[in-house]
């Protein structure tokens, strides 16, 4: 079989449950709820963490974010890129043969693009700004600071989202013409807040019909202090659902915006005829608070709202369409692994994903009984977490604060928090060893001597 295309859309702070396929009420998600219908859809894949720099360096490199060592953003205490020398998925596919195209954020490296990882050509997102004043429109507004509003001075057709998807037809309308194989990638910041959305999408989805979120309200009981400390720091402690139902209205009207725009592109695909002969995968960096929790963003937790990630795959005549997947998915270290194995090309060695190929041809189980995922802190300073999530358990490891332990199967929400209650006592001791046995096998620097005695020898309440 000659190697197939490969398009991936990598949006930026999609919650799990904002797609229509996957089970939410009301989102209209047409483009997005056409991949699941035509391929498959994942119903439990995690990001390694729920933060930008980090999450896109583990898609790149193939790594936990302890290994490659990129563990928070730009403009914080620790904003150091990936240790040099390792390989990218993206090298990989370029010495195959590959044409590779990169539109959108980058995120990976402060200093280096996409060039640099084997990409022929890449359009930053920040091109948009220059292109929106050319064509004599104004700025985006930001009068409402992180909490969005209606951009009153574009249609659909010049916002951000529209501009990007541009690019990427253009690029497959020159890859369709060639005999090349290609790997395209489009990486919006959508719908990462601000969400600052043009008519009709602002509006789109009226407050009053918006039900607040499993995990809303949560007060927070025996929880870590930095939760609460996140709500007072941006202004929203004691914020009402009537407060946080216009933001989420917006958010949910700008994926609506981008599922628009995913559709044009799976036009394209068809008009060019290249649909049949290529892999279609749709996710993100990780989840979206935009209130849960009564909190907003996604720092200092590890809660499903920001762990879970949508995550869908079309592939004509290797998958069956309809397809559902259950297993445990760490997405972005096993979408490295499947890139270069989907690609016929050697899976580096400093890669630690599964490749996903026996899933989407029908296997059942990846032999993962959990799922991990870790944060190392951002603009509130440094701050260590790790998880470990099974299908009805969930414990999250704070080595400087309150532990937690969650009953995903009695609290969807993770509002009950378990971890101080004598009952619980087996169940976290478990976890407690599970978590340990994965840091020892990742070579996680944070497991010593001193932490060890938390997880292990009873030295935390």
């Amino acid at each position: 079989m000659s190697r197939p295309n490969i398009l991936l859309i990598h949006a930026d702070q999609h919650r799990f449950d904002c797609v229509g396929a996957n089970g939410h009420p009301f989102i209209r998600t047409p483009a997005l709820d056409r991949l699941a219908a035509e391929g498959m859809r994942f119903t439990h894949a995690f990001c390694p963490i729920p933060l930008c720099v980090p999450s896109r360096n583990s898609l790149m490199f193939g790594q936990w974010p302890s290994q490659h060592l990129a563990i928070a953003n730009w403009g914080t205490e620790a904003p150091r890129p990936a240790r040099e020398g390792l390989p990218a998925f993206s090298q990989s596919l370029r010495a195959a043969g590959y044409f590779l195209g990169y539109v959108g954020e980058w995120h990976v490296h402060p200093e280096k693009d996409p060039t640099a990882y084997g990409f022929h050509e890449y359009v930053p997102e920040a091109a948009y700004d220059s292109w929106r004043a050319a064509q004599g429109i104004a700025p985006r507004p930001r009068t409402n600071r992180w909490f969005g509003e209606v951009d009153p001075f574009i249609g659909l057709e010049s916002s951000r989202l529209a501009w990007g998807a541009d690019h990427i037809v253009r690029m497959l309308e020159t890859c369709a013409r060639g005999r090349q194989p290609f790997f395209i990638r489009w990486d919006p910041s959508e719908p990462h807040l601000p969400n600052v959305v043009p008519e009709p999408y602002a509006s789109l989805y009226p407050s009053e019909r918006i039900p607040p979120w499993p995990s809303f309200p949560d007060p927070l009981a025996g929880k870590p202090f930095i939760q609460a400390q996140q709500r007072r720091t941006w202004g929203i402690d004691g914020w009402t659902w009537a407060e946080w139902a216009p933001i989420v209205g917006r958010y949910l009207g700008e994926i609506t915006l981008l599922d628009a725009q995913v559709g044009r592109i799976l036009e394209a695909l068809d008009r060019l005829g290249v649909s049949e002969t290529t892999l279609v995968a749709y996710t993100a960096d990780h989840g979206d608070l935009c209130g849960g929790h009564g909190m907003i963003d996604k720092h200092f937790v590890l809660y499903d709202d920001v762990t879970r990630v949508p995550l869908l795959i079309r592939w004509p005549g290797q998958i069956a369409p309809g397809s559902q997947c259950d297993a445990f998915v760490v997405h972005s270290l096993d979408l490295a692994s499947t890139f270069c194995d989907v690609a016929g090309v050697p899976i580096p060695e400093t890669f630690r994903g599964q490749s996903l190929l026996p899933l989407l041809r029908g296997a059942t189980d990846n032999g993962r009984p959990d799922v991990f995922a870790m944060y190392h802190g951002n603009q509130f300073g440094l701050y260590s977490q790790r998880m470990v999530r099974d299908r009805r358990w969930k414990y999250i490891w704070n080595a400087t604060a309150e532990d937690e332990l969650y009953d995903l199967e009695r609290d969807p929400g993770e509002v009950r928090n378990l971890a101080a209650m004598p009952a619980y006592r087996a169940e976290l001791n478990r976890l407690r060893a599970r978590l340990v046995a994965w840091m020892e096998e990742t070579g996680d620097p944070l497991l010593n001597y001193w932490t060890r005695g938390q997880l292990i020898d009873g030295k935390k309440g």
